[in-house]
């Protein structure tokens, strides 16, 4: 509703303000398009220079040298040849490009030096907007076709971004398309902590699809649709007003803001390069991932791309690349409104295999975090009396000096009544745990409760030795165990312990997880057979099992 009254009052304040061209004025406006400017340069700091030469920080392009060697040469040019073309010649091809667009493109001085830009002093940035558009250029003109755009609209995104999905702008304008929060939310792309929609390839798409309509509604002119897509449409009218009226793009320019007056005219020189970059001997710098080496995956459960980057061993930056709406690495699950991850093909099957433990999975950064939060946990403020010295704090909470001062990030000893220290009390002694505590190296398929009934002890108990908060452990990760009273005597060494538990323990017990099958649970622990499971659990191969319920494991079995 917002959305459709703010697009309605935009076209009465337009239809408003804005009188009707006469012939005389039109022949002016004609002169302006091909008037000879003298000297036109690109400033130093214009915003789309800057996203060109963003693309030089990105990693996931190919081997230039090998993809030289490899590409077709359509117009016989030798390697690194860079073509020059008479005025005549640039007009004849900007014609071709009108016969077969609804866009107006105008060859003037102004289009000239942007072509100069892409063709000639940015070439290999070129080509790697070139190799982003084999990525890119499919969905957006799936998009632009349902809509019924002109297909050339693809283009305005290496305006907006050059194509780099992690760009930013210096205002604040995020992705491809380049969208200002306001913006954004006025067409539906949602911008929290965890996401940005704006980065989002396939909503920012049909969202830049939907402005380009309503714009064209308000201006019924293509080139002013892109002015007004940068600038917005108050600028856009405001300058209209200032030139008398007239509603041409080169009758309004110079009252336009500078981003603005540069647009238009690097739209024109972008399409005619990406048109004709054989004619300029310029060809793709494809990335690594194309259009169809990308599948797409639902999450089903909250999902960490550092666990995805460390599990699958592809480099995080490529999943950035390919995942740029989540801004903590972390893709958040809603069963209302699904997140997917953007996988390269050749990985999917991998994921889905291992899709269990890699939600489960946690890498040693987040082992450290789930620490430090358990430690936090443990901590309390002491708010510092007249007298008290860090000697005297440390010693009441049981603590040392140099803990506080770390805690606190305070390199000397002075404090100051009515100042909040942090303390935290250190953890049980070693000694408490003495002879009758051992480290337990755990296993594939094992859980906390798994080796708590191995143990005879209780998961709470490891949870409190070992400073874990969850109950998410993985394979290889050291666990302190404490053995209950009776079974010290089997300390002396590993095997006599082991001996012990055996004869005293004849199983332990599993308890059944969401979604488990016999098989399943047959598989989590080695040297046992879906039929042993059977029978020692008195089951059938048709029995269904209920999370929470006890499945019997033979101790000899677990620990052969």
């Amino acid at each position: 509703m917002y959305k459709r009254l703010f697009i309605s009052t935009l076209i009465v304040l337009f239809f408003g303000s804005v009188s009707l061209l006469a012939s005389g004025e039109q022949s002016s406006v004609d002169s302006i398009k091909t008037e000879v400017v003298e000297e036109f340069t690109i400033a130093k700091d214009d915003p789309i220079v800057a996203m060109l030469d963003s693309l030089a920080l990105l990693t996931v392009f190919r081997n230039i040298e090998k993809r030289k060697e490899n590409v077709e040469n359509l117009s016989n040019f030798p390697p690194g040849f860079v073509p020059e073309y008479s005025d005549s010649v640039y007009n004849e091809r900007f014609k071709e490009l009108n016969a077969y667009s609804t866009i107006e493109f105008v060859y003037n001085p102004y289009v000239k030096t942007f072509i100069n830009l892409y063709a000639n002093r940015r070439r290999d940035l070129t080509e790697r907007v070139m190799g982003l558009g084999q990525l890119y250029y499919p969905l957006f003109e799936e998009q632009l076709d349902k809509y019924n755009l002109p297909l050339e609209l693809k283009y305005l995104a290496v305006i907006e971004s050059a194509l780099n999905p992690v760009a930013r702008s210096r205002v604040g304008a995020t992705g491809l398309w380049q969208f200002m929060y306001g913006t954004g939310k006025m067409y539906g792309l949602q911008v929290n902590t965890m996401v940005d929609d704006r980065s989002d390839i396939y909503k920012s798409t049909i969202a830049a699809c939907e402005h380009f309509v309503d714009l064209y509604k308000i201006y019924n002119d293509w080139n002013l649709v892109l002015c007004a897509y940068n600038a917005g449409p108050g600028n856009v009218n405001r300058a209209i007003r200032r030139a008398g009226g007239v509603r041409d793009f080169w009758a309004i320019r110079h009252f336009l803001p500078r981003e603005t007056q540069n647009y238009v005219p690097a739209f024109m020189a972008v399409t005619y390069v990406m048109e004709n970059a054989h004619a300029h001997n310029l060809y793709p710098n494809p990335p690594i991932y194309s259009h169809f080496d990308v599948d797409t995956l639902k999450v089903t459960q909250q999902l960490s791309l550092r666990t995805v980057s460390e599990f699958l061993d592809i480099p995080l930056d490529h999943l950035n690349y390919l995942n740029p709406t989540f801004r903590q690495n972390i893709i958040p699950y809603n069963a209302r409104n699904p997140y997917y991850l953007r996988l390269p093909r050749d990985y999917t099957g991998l994921f889905i295999a291992n899709a269990d433990t890699i939600y489960n999975h946690r890498t040693p950064q987040q082992i450290r975090q789930e620490e430090m939060a358990g430690q936090m946990a443990e901590t309390t403020i002491h708010v510092v009396r007249s007298g008290e010295v860090l000697g005297s704090i440390a010693r009441q909470h049981g603590t040392s000096v140099s803990e506080i001062q770390r805690l606190n990030n305070i390199r000397g000893t002075l404090i100051r009544p009515g100042q909040r220290l942090v303390v935290r009390a250190p953890a049980r002694p070693v000694t408490q745990l003495a002879s009758n505590t051992n480290t337990h190296v755990v296993r594939s398929g094992e859980t906390l409760g798994v080796i708590a009934s191995r143990y005879r002890i209780t998961v709470r108990d490891i949870q409190h030795w070992n400073n874990i908060s969850g109950t998410t452990i993985h394979p290889g990760q050291n666990l302190v165990v404490r053995r209950p009273k009776g079974m010290e005597q089997a300390t002396a060494s590993e095997p006599e312990t082991d001996t012990t538990v055996k004869e005293e323990l004849k199983y332990i017990y599993y308890t059944v997880q969401q979604g488990d099958t016999l098989y399943d649970i047959a598989e989590k622990f080695e040297h046992i057979s879906l039929e042993e499971l059977k029978e020692i659990n008195d089951l059938s191969a048709d029995s269904g099992l209920n999370p929470g319920q006890k499945i019997k494991i033979t101790v000899e079995t677990l620990e052969n």
